[in-house]
């Protein structure tokens, strides 16, 4: 972020408010300013100094306090905020805000946050969600522009099954993120992006495959939908959590990454390679387990098929293609040969050798290379390796 954000979170009375507190501390941890507004039957179910200790701000009540600076408190907040919150959302104060009741602190601040983003993730019991007035008042607020999160299903606190759960505080955190941690330069733009390892069968039981673990791909597709992409994520199989508000294609082989990735490539403005394929799979699949012998096994490989060679033979006007390279020597001039080999506009290098850039890592040392010029990179997280690859995209698409 190019300056710290400032987050609302408007708690209101249900049990699911102890999961804010963690949200809050997400929020704080990574860069934000956070204030809390809390209405006073929340107060039962969590301590408002829990939030007054995790954002080094005063929790927002009553409305009638004179210990504030301003006595107008409530408009305040409203232009302080980029972002507002309001979780969890009762049928209660969902009723009011449809309405435009404002009563205490929390709806009367609500209700002046003409101009900033709110998010309203409902939280009750499922006959309560499930009743029509409810659902009214819930499509009434999209209507004003409210994005209402959809609950989970699962078990309540009421002892009930169904829906009306709260999400827990990641996924509110990634709703707070794209809306807020980049500006939407990308918006407008398709993109496609492979990541994590392919996996070749040699029986029912055993496969080839690489130590790719995904996560420079996962972090390009996360960065590109917060930029404001429409985002397409390819991906082999993968231990870590698929990226939200990103369109997921699952494959296994590199046999079905190279049939989704010609399907979906037809209509990307930028197509991000970062998936480690395996380059060679066996020529025989066995129906049953190979049993181990006392003499020694040999597999017959067979080449799979080159999808960085079919984009840059197949690929339409105006189209951005951007390689991957992982090297263990020669990372420049190896990677240059594959640009110019497979008709590249960008490869993004790195050296498997040095410390921090190789797989399963959070960080990563990459350069950019183009056809013009080399743009080194320091040893940064996978994070902001994505943004920085997206801004040299970017740049080389507006010149």
């Amino acid at each position: 972020m190019e300056r710290k954000k400032t987050v609302l979170l408007c708690v209101t009375g249900g049990i699911a408010a102890y999961k804010i507190a963690t949200l809050a501390s997400m929020l704080v941890k990574t860069g934000y300013d956070v204030k809390v507004v809390m209405t006073q039957n929340a107060t039962n179910f969590i301590n408002p100094l829990v939030f007054e200790t995790l954002t080094q701000h005063k929790c927002l009540i009553d409305t009638f306090d004179r210990n504030f600076e301003y006595s107008v408190e409530h408009v305040t907040l409203a232009k302080w905020a980029d972002i507002v919150m309001i979780a969890p959302a009762t049928a209660n104060v969902i009723g009011k805000l449809a309405h435009g009741i404002a009563d205490d602190m929390l709806t009367t601040t609500v209700m002046a946050c003409a101009e900033c983003k709110k998010i309203l993730a409902p939280a009750m019991n499922t006959r309560m969600y499930e009743n029509p007035v409810v659902q009214d008042n819930l499509k009434l607020l999209e209507h004003y522009g409210y994005e209402v999160i959809q609950p989970a299903s699962g078990h309540l606190a009421c002892g009930d099954n169904g829906a009306g759960k709260m999400p827990e505080a990641e996924t509110l955190y990634e709703y707070i993120y794209r809306d807020t941690a980049y500006e939407k330069d990308l918006t407008g733009k398709k993109i496609l992006v492979t990541a994590g390892p392919t996996r070749e069968a040699i029986d029912p039981v055993r496969y080839i495959t690489n130590h790719s673990s995904g996560k420079m791909g996962y972090a390009l597709a996360r960065v590109a939908a917060a930029r404001g992409a429409d985002v397409t994520l390819v991906t082999g199989p993968t231990e870590i959590k698929k990226p939200m508000f990103v369109k997921i294609v699952p494959v296994t082989t590199a046999k079905e990454m190279f049939e989704a990735v010609k399907e979906e490539a037809a209509d990307a403005d930028i197509v991000c390679k970062a998936a480690a394929v395996a380059d060679y799979r066996p020529k025989h699949i066995a129906d049953e387990k190979v049993k181990k012998s006392d003499s020694e096994m040999s597999l017959e490989l067979e080449k799979t098929d080159d999808i960085l060679k079919y984009l840059g033979e197949h690929r339409k006007d105006g189209q951005f293609l951007c390689g991957f390279s992982m090297e263990t020597e020669n990372m420049v001039e190896n990677s240059r040969k594959k640009l110019e080999k497979k008709n590249l506009d960008m490869i993004a290098a790195n050296n498997l050798k040095v410390a921090g850039a190789g797989f399963q890592g959070d960080t990563n040392q990459m350069t950019l290379i183009t056809k013009e010029d080399e743009t080194a990179l320091p040893l940064i997280s996978k994070e902001e390796t994505a943004a920085c690859i997206l801004d040299k995209i970017l740049e080389c698409m507006n010149k």
